[in-house]
């Protein structure tokens, strides 16, 4: 089974769902880098603290210190069994310090998971979602509605519209995926780590065939 994976796609194509259902059908960690900022931030490490002098100036986290992070993250034991990276490389140089870092821990990078998906339908996922503001619940206008409008199932909080989860804000990060990640994919097919999927089939059956490619 292939079990140390990159997980990419474009905003929408459905990344955070298939992760949730990977971490529990293969027992895998999960790592966002996000995540991993706010637990050394959090912990007062001393990549957390110098990433925190970074974010609070108002400037992008330097590779090296995230990449610092990640090599500790990736060395833990919980990732022995596998984990799923999740937003991360974004660019060339990530993943080529992604890759000489995973080698130098024994633990290589065995695949990449690339959920395609067309743009019409990024805009029309993204621009219906709805999340609660109170417990993160996601919703969506036409896909998965609330028992009553405006008001989350779960809590009884309101739904909100993210500020980025419009039509003119999704272009501007399609445009930036495009010219920063997207790059990325030739790196990983000349070596042989990339997988795509068409991440328009719905969620379980993306899965059904994830999983069975993962298991082969």
């Amino acid at each position: 089974m292939l079990k140390n994976i990159i997980l990419m796609g474009p905003p929408g194509a459905g990344k955070g769902t298939l992760a949730k259902q990977l971490k529990t059908a293969f027992n895998l960690t999960h790592i966002s880098t996000g995540d991993m900022f706010r637990e050394n931030i959090k912990g007062g490490t001393e990549l957390g603290l110098l990433a925190k002098k970074y974010i609070d100036d108002g400037h992008l986290v330097p590779d090296e210190v995230t990449i610092g992070m990640l090599k500790d993250r990736l060395a833990q034991e919980d990732c022995a069994n596998g984990f799923l990276l999740d937003g991360f490389p974004r660019t060339l140089p990530q993943a080529e310090a992604l890759e000489k870092l995973s080698k130098e821990i024994n633990r290589p990078i065995e695949v990449v998971v690339n959920l395609d998906c067309d743009n019409q339908e990024l805009i029309r996922r993204i621009s219906g979602r709805r999340v609660c503001k109170n417990c993160g619940a996601p919703y969506h206008i036409t896909t998965m509605k609330p028992k009553v409008e405006g008001v989350c199932d779960l809590c009884g909080g309101p739904l909100y519209q993210r500020a980025d989860d419009n039509e003119e804000a999704l272009k501007v990060r399609l445009d930036h995926y495009v010219h920063d990640t997207k790059p990325l994919l030739d790196f990983y097919a000349e070596r042989g780590l990339l997988e795509n999927f068409n991440s328009l089939m719905g969620s379980q059956e993306l899965f059904n065939q994830v999983s069975t490619f993962l298991n082969k």
